[in-house]
């Protein structure tokens, strides 16, 4: 069995034991969060889709962690014209043990 769960603007594939790294959620570590925007379901066979979102369908998780991703670097330069930004970023994640897909 496997949900596609939409977090933060994208959609994931989840099963239940599963780790994910989704967009900076507002909960602490240990906490738990629900995520009832399911896109589908598939239980064997039979694969539910919603409209855009299945009613009643939830998917629990444990959050495992708040972190910062690997830097990237953007550099923007114009060529012969001495123009130089260099800046780094790191994106905040929360990774999220997935426990249970609730089906209605």
């Amino acid at each position: 069995m496997y949900a596609i769960i939409e977090s933060g603007g994208k959609q994931y594939r989840v099963e239940e034991g599963s780790k994910i790294r989704v967009e900076l959620l507002d909960a602490a570590e240990g906490e738990e969060v629900v995520f009832d925007r399911v896109v589908a379901v598939k239980d064997g066979e039979t694969l539910k889709v919603g409209t855009p979102y299945l009613e009643g369908v939830k998917v629990t998780g444990k959050v495992l962690e708040n972190g910062k991703g690997k830097k990237i670097i953007v550099f923007k330069y114009k060529a012969k014209k001495n123009y130089r930004r260099k800046k780094g970023h790191r994106q905040p994640y929360t990774a999220v043990s997935i426990e249970k897909i609730v089906t209605a």
